[in-house]
């Protein structure tokens, strides 16, 4: 039997002896500086992973948030020191360090929020802001500037990711043995935020527009829309201003318009809707989509060859209107080719589409800019022309309720019933009925002449610095907008559809009465409004014809200035079309009114350009006629006992 011994060997003595010296000696000493690197070291590696798993695995929608976050930070600390009385003069610099630092952030971000700068951004200045003649009038001039230049395109992204989004939806690859369809081509046609369009021929050899979203869009989304939601929050917050009542109603439309089978059975829709309309079926043709051949990601239409509407001096061209040989060659299909109706016959027919939309249809196209608009021979009647209308990701259903209240406020306005307007703005919670008029036609509309709280007039805005100007369009910005739980939020995509339209008719010189054609669509409406009695309908069919009459005023206006414009043209004097008289009595208005300085529509700042390669000699439009001045003066002289 072994017995342990209760003493250690001297072997196990010694290493026990060793282990003790190695625990008790003193840990080496390090310096403050390399425990300092170290962390900071580990954090730069710990970022830097994440933000490679952000921009790998997410698209880059962590790092936009923070980005857009501290943006309006510094935004808003760099008011809130420097809008100040004793800063008055430093208040412009302020307003170009704000404006370059939103501008950078849009452009830097991409997607959604080029989207978010034409659109919802701006949304608190875009309703008021139309008043007196821009989208964001009521913004100072450098942002004005700023936001002009937001354009929905985007350069191309690589073919692979494309083909990465196809495959994900459809299983296969867009082309080859087992493609979808016969030829793809790989080069795209156009580039915008979301999406970009490629050529394709099917295996019928009919050839088709593709339409892809971009594979970082649908990531980005949820994220976009939520930091949209904590800046409009801020704002709110932090200014006093009211800026969060829309914001639910734009990002579900946004998200709508991320869904191209919703798209395609937007379009489906209008597509029926014309059809139905005698004044437009053969007008205006919506593309074929092949539902077959489209996902939530992927939409495919016919293929339509044509001149965009962006495309001036094209058009011009198209429509015989420009007949110098060699200037700006057309598709070879169109070479030669010359559509009878002028200019006219275009803005006519895109007038009276979405004001049929607006009033008869209440099914309105958001997203009307020339780039989506293209102009061919019709299939049947070569010699005329079919307005094409493209990208149907953005509608906005508009209620019978609202639809027949907006088309009473459009008669009311040219029947100069200003009860009738007051009521009408007034249950949408709208708190400056002539502004808002004014806003709805795109000229000025005064109920009587404006005067502030002290009983002095607009003058004194000449007399008023930098920050007092600010504050005072601060409060009646808060004026117009005094209820918007009740503001209809359709107000917001209408009235960017009519400025859309208003600056295609303007670039052109003014074709057509926009003003009028509208109002015609407007009146008419109402007697076509269901459920009425035969006593209510034969009053409505009274009132129409009485608008026709007080109409023609409006007619002799513009006629009026179409035969100035041509005698003027004809001597090589500065020219104007009537829209260009709108605008610019618009900009009167707003000095004379609210002491704003509101730019020439910079969304269509090329068309002075284009106006002087058409019309040599052509500059900055004149005053208003007299006629349509003594119109207004007539109506303001029979207004003035009003309480407005």
């Amino acid at each position: 039997m072994l017995v342990r011994s209760p003493f250690p060997s001297p072997g196990t003595s010694r290493r026990i002896c060793r282990r003790h010296l190695f625990l008790s000696s003193p840990a080496p000493h390090r310096s403050r500086l390399f425990c300092y690197s170290r962390r900071t070291a580990l954090a730069v590696v710990g970022l830097g992973v994440l933000w490679f798993a952000d921009k790998q695995l997410n698209a880059s929608a962590v790092a936009r948030n923070i980005r857009t976050l501290c943006t309006c930070t510094l935004i808003t600390l760099d008011y809130k020191l420097n809008f100040q009385p004793e800063k008055a003069n430093q208040i412009p610099q302020l307003h170009e360090r704000v404006a370059d630092r939103i501008y950078n952030l849009l452009t830097s971000n991409g997607g959604l929020y080029i989207k978010l700068g034409s659109l919802p951004f701006l949304m608190l200045f875009r309703i008021a802001g139309q008043a007196i003649g821009a989208n964001a009038a009521l913004m100072p001039l450098p942002m004005q500037d700023r936001f002009s230049r937001l354009f929905d395109d985007a350069p191309q992204i690589p073919y692979s990711s494309i083909l990465s989004v196809f495959q994900s939806e459809f299983g296969r690859s867009p082309a080859g043995p087992d493609g979808v369809f016969a030829e793809f081509e790989e080069q795209a046609v156009a580039s915008a935020s979301i999406a970009q369009v490629h050529r394709a021929r099917l295996q019928s050899g009919e050839w088709v527009a593709v339409k892809i979203q971009k594979p970082d869009v649908s990531k980005q989304v949820e994220w976009d829309l939520g930091a949209f939601r904590i800046v409009m929050w801020m704002f709110e917050s932090w200014f006093d201003m009211p800026a969060c009542f829309a914001v639910d109603f734009i990002s579900r439309h946004l998200r709508e318009e991320l869904d191209f089978l919703q798209e395609a059975r937007n379009a489906i829709t209008t597509a029926k809707f014309i059809a139905t309309e005698p004044r437009l079926s053969g007008k205006v043709h919506i593309p074929k989509v092949f539902t077959e051949y489209s996902t939530r990601r992927v939409l495919t239409a016919e293929w339509v060859d044509g001149v965009r509407l962006s495309d001036r001096s094209g058009i011009r061209k198209l429509m015989g209107e420009d007949k110098r040989p060699g200037l700006h060659p057309l598709h070879p299909s169109l070479e030669g080719v010359q559509l009878r109706g002028g200019l006219r016959a275009i803005m006519q027919t895109m007038v009276e589409l979405f004001s049929a939309q607006m009033f008869s249809w209440g099914w309105v196209h958001c997203d009307p800019h020339p780039g989506n608009i293209i102009i061919r021979p019709h299939p049947q009647h070569r010699m005329y022309p079919q307005l094409v209308l493209l990208d149907h990701g953005l509608y906005v259903r508009v209620g019978d309720e609202f639809r027949r209240k907006y088309a009473e406020l459009w008669r009311a306005l040219f029947a100069t019933d200003w009860d009738t307007v007051e009521a009408i703005t007034t249950s949408w919670g709208i708190g400056a009925p002539d502004l808002f008029a004014s806003a709805t036609l795109m000229r000025p509309v005064s109920f009587r002449m404006r005067r502030d709280e002290d009983g002095s007039g607009d003058s004194e805005n000449g007399t008023m610095n930098q920050y007092e100007r600010s504050l005072q369009m601060k409060e009646r910005l808060k004026n117009f907008l005094y209820d918007t739980d009740k503001m209809p939020k359709e107000l917001i995509f209408l009235g960017r559809n009519m400025r859309i339209v208003q600056g295609n008719n303007q670039v052109l010189g003014s074709p057509v009465n926009r003003i009028k054609i509208t109002a015609y669509w407007a009146s008419r409406s109402l007697t076509t409004t269901t459920n009425l009695t035969f006593r209510q309908r034969m009053r409505e069919y009274w009132r129409y014809m009485s608008f026709r009459i007080i109409m023609f005023s409006i007619d002799l206006a513009f006629w009026a200035s179409k035969v100035r414009q041509w005698i003027r043209t004809l001597f090589g004097m500065a020219s104007e079309g009537f829209e260009d008289e709108l605008e610019r009595n618009m900009r009167g208005f707003a000095k004379s009114a609210f002491g704003v300085d509101v730019a020439p529509d910079m969304c269509f700042a090329h068309k002075q350009s284009e106006i002087q390669a058409h019309y040599p000699g052509s500059l900055e439009p004149p005053v208003y006629s007299w006629l349509t001045r003594l119109r207004w003066l007539l109506i303001r002289e029979t207004t003035e006992p009003s309480n407005y």
